[in-house]
């Protein structure tokens, strides 16, 4: 890949600077795009964008940003949209530092920062290369997560329909999933909603589906899909609880949805579930109610003061195949099993020898 290092002024970068917030942002007189398609939205805190605006101040150099040259001779921000945005923002008065704005300065101070020199990286190459040297321009700072990534490797019709649906702040997906309590967990602008719903509808082969689908018109049938899977778990389980924000929903939903079920039923047992102290993992009470797997709820283990109770109950002999062991050569086991109202408790531990457990715990 072609990299060419110019040195611009704020003034000229800002020439014609727009921000349409998520829609989009652009500057250098309309030709350089700081927020493509593949890009994430602003994520700066206010912490690191007055420590932007402050380096300028002070002359100190700002790490240097990339832009890849188009075929139409107009630029797209390949890295550095962060702190661009953020001079954008401030020169535009949309924030104060030490509570002066940029109309507030003196002429010469509004100079000063105008006149700062930008160090700009002017790249031109292939898309593979572009999009590899898009991942290793990101492995620091704001760190771009996996679906970002995979933006950039997919874009389209397809994406931008998909990021208007479950990438924007307050997005049809993000209100959809928390109308009545939050269903999905993490923020729509880092594209975490986006990526749950693919790794839903596909079985976690997220990057199958967007190649597959690269090319749609539309993003239509992921937001049926995600609309069908928040409809049915609100219709399975009536009473909301905060826990049902970090349930993989989609997948019990590929697994349970043609299932008929008794919501009041349910509900009467995930409430009882949820008293139990020996389960520890409350969010997988959902999941085991449908699949009656054990694993999912965690239950909670014996404690070394109970297995030694037991060990010495029971003289250190295995009660299955009635051989001696040291305690480290067994494992505490219910009596009577916890899916039978067996409490993890003292009275109800047992020590059998490694082999057995195994044998009666099927592994």
């Amino acid at each position: 890949m072609k990299i060419e290092l110019h040195q611009i002024p704020i003034r000229i970068v800002m020439a014609g600077y727009k921000d349409s917030a998520e829609e989009g942002v652009v500057a250098y007189n309309g030709k350089l795009d700081i927020r493509p398609k593949y890009q994430r939205e602003f994520v700066y805190k206010e912490k690191q964008r007055n420590a932007v605006i402050e380096t300028i101040k002070n002359s100190f150099p700002l790490n240097v940003m990339y832009w890849m040259i188009r075929e139409d001779g107009g630029y797209e921000m390949l890295d550095g949209q962060q702190r661009t945005i953020s001079i954008g923002q401030y020169v535009n008065g949309d924030f104060s530092l030490n509570e002066r704005y940029f109309h507030n300065l003196t002429k010469t101070e509004q100079d000063q920062i105008l006149d700062y020199e930008l160090m700009i990286y002017f790249c031109e190459g292939t898309d593979k290369e572009r999009l590899d040297w898009f991942t290793v321009i990101n492995t620091f700072g704001e760190k771009v997560n996996e679906q970002e990534i995979r933006n950039a490797v997919y874009t389209g019709p397809w994406l931008s329909d998909a990021k208007l649906k479950f990438s924007k702040t307050n997005c049809v997906a993000y209100l959809l999933a928390n109308d009545g309590g939050q269903l999905v967990s993490g923020s729509p602008i880092r594209q975490e909603y986006l990526e749950t719903a693919l790794s839903w509808i596909n079985d976690g082969k997220i990057d199958n589906y967007m190649a597959k689908h690269q090319h749609d018109k539309n993003a239509d049938e992921l937001w049926q899909y995600f609309q069908d899977v928040i409809a049915w778990v609100r219709k399975t389980f009536t009473n909301y609880r905060r826990e049902m924000k970090d349930v993989a929903w989609g997948f019990l939903f590929n697994e349970y949805k043609d299932r008929k079920s008794d919501s009041k039923k349910l509900e009467k047992e995930i409430a009882k579930l949820m008293e139990d102290e020996d389960v520890t993992n409350k969010k997988g009470i959902y999941s085991y109610i449908l699949s009656r797997d054990e694993k999912y709820l965690n239950i909670r283990s014996f404690t070394p003061k109970q297995k030694r109770e037991a060990y010495e109950r029971q003289k250190g002999v295995c009660v299955k195949c009635k051989k001696r062991f040291e305690i480290d050569e067994m494992q505490a086991d219910h009596i009577t099993p916890w899916h039978k109202g067996g409490k993890t408790s003292a009275d109800n531990c047992q020590m059998l020898c490694n082999d057995d457990n195994r044998r009666k715990s099927g592994k």
